[in-house]
């Protein structure tokens, strides 16, 4: 249910589509509601700051700074565990070959990571996230991919049936079953690490932060605008996003934080 409620959820809470609904509905209410005008300029001006500011940038920062990186040299881990959400399994099948996308760094770092460490095991979280047709899944994707890219079968392990965060925890803890005291490293993109690791620790996995895919340069020109009107609605989105995750999680009772950290 917490699954279904989010997609309805966010279908109707996204920035974009509450922006773009506002807009619209202010033009048309116009002539008969005299806020309408009103209505649509502040969803116009809204829109234009998306755009033209770095206010995607600027909430993206504290997402993917609160984890940092991890050092070139560190002891070998019991396993790495990836988290999906950077395969297109509905392009995947219908085209018959594998589709990445923007947050491919996943995948890559995740096989990187398997030959740094041949003896970690190296798990693949993700079922379908789709409300209605799920019957394509990303870790069929995953198997294909690293198998193209040289990872041995024996070193890697797929979970098929989650469907968000939560349940890649919950489902991923019942496959492998950690042993206490072995080090696995959590492998994301940076500004969803903190809600990841909070929800693996709150299924008692004392997982260790490895964050990819960001978005941001950490710099000062994050602070300039953004140059890419589409990027940035897309970052704001994701970002937006993520904040209303954390938030439901914690609410929900699925992360003991708010906000995790390291």
């Amino acid at each position: 249910m917490f699954f279904v409620l989010s997609k309805i959820f966010w279908l109707l809470a996204s920035p974009l589509h509450l922006l773009l609904i506002s807009l619209l509905g202010g033009l048309l209410l116009a002539p008969r509601w005299r806020h309408g005008r009103a209505l649509a300029l502040v969803a116009a001006a809204a829109l234009a700051l998306i755009v033209f500011s770095p206010a995607s940038a600027l909430l993206l920062r504290p997402l993917e700074d609160r984890f940092p990186r991890r050092p070139e040299i560190m002891p070998p881990p019991a396993g790495i565990i990836v988290l999906g959400g950077a395969l297109d399994e509905r392009i995947a099948a219908a085209r018959d070959q594998v589709a990445l996308n923007e947050a491919a760094e996943r995948m890559t770092e995740g096989a990187a990571l398997a030959r740094l460490y041949p003896q970690a095991l190296l798990v693949f979280s993700g079922g379908s996230g789709a409300l209605i047709d799920d019957r394509a899944k990303e870790a069929d994707v995953a198997r294909r991919l690293w198998r193209e890219l040289g990872v041995p079968d024996g070193q890697i392990r797929f979970e098929d049936r989650s469907r968000n965060t939560y349940e890649n925890a919950v489902f991923t803890k019942k496959l492998i079953q950690p042993q206490k005291g072995g080090v696995w490293l959590l492998v994301t993109s940076a500004y969803h690490m903190p809600r990841a690791v909070g929800v693996f620790r709150a299924q008692g996995m004392a997982v260790e932060a490895f964050p990819v895919d960001y978005r941001t340069t950490g710099g000062s020109d994050d602070f300039w605008p953004p140059g890419d009107g589409s990027l940035a609605i897309r970052n704001f989105e994701t970002a937006a996003r993520e904040w209303v995750g954390l938030v439901a999680y914690r609410l929900a009772g699925k992360t003991d934080d708010l906000f995790p950290k390291p």
